[in-house]
């Protein structure tokens, strides 16, 4: 069976998150779009930060729908930035830890494998 999804809809389902933290729990603020695979799709917006999260059983898509952010993706080779803005596709590979920063403002659509590891520790732990 097929799914079909409208984005104003699950706009409208959607919880803004304003001056989100790495400790602002998110549970039920974000809006699952469709069951996908090993996990999901999900809409969410927010200004602020996230907590750093990653994914170990595989790569998360995140498109930038409104606004802009910075994605950091850390390993062990150091610290990877990027500037997205709408319009904009990311793929973060498979066990990667990253973060967004979003100070003005951003709506995400994100393909994301479950599970997913959060930290609200200020920054990951490298092994």
């Amino acid at each position: 069976m097929s799914t079909i999804v409208s984005f104003e809809e699950v706009r409208e389902r959607a919880t803004f998150v304003e001056n989100r933290t790495h400790l602002t729990d998110t549970k039920g603020r974000f809006v699952k779009v469709a069951d996908y695979r090993d996990g999901g799709i999900f809409w969410a917006g927010f200004s602020g930060v996230s907590q750093w999260e990653r994914h170990p059983v595989g790569d998360e898509i995140v498109q930038i729908v409104d606004g802009s952010v910075t994605l950091t993706l850390r390993s062990e080779h150091g610290d990877e930035v990027h500037e997205l803005s709408a319009g904009m596709l990311a793929i973060v590979p498979q066990g990667v830890w990253h973060q967004f920063r979003s100070p003005h403002g951003v709506t995400v659509l994100t393909t994301t494998p479950q599970p997913t590891e959060h930290i609200t520790d200020e920054a990951p732990t490298l092994r």
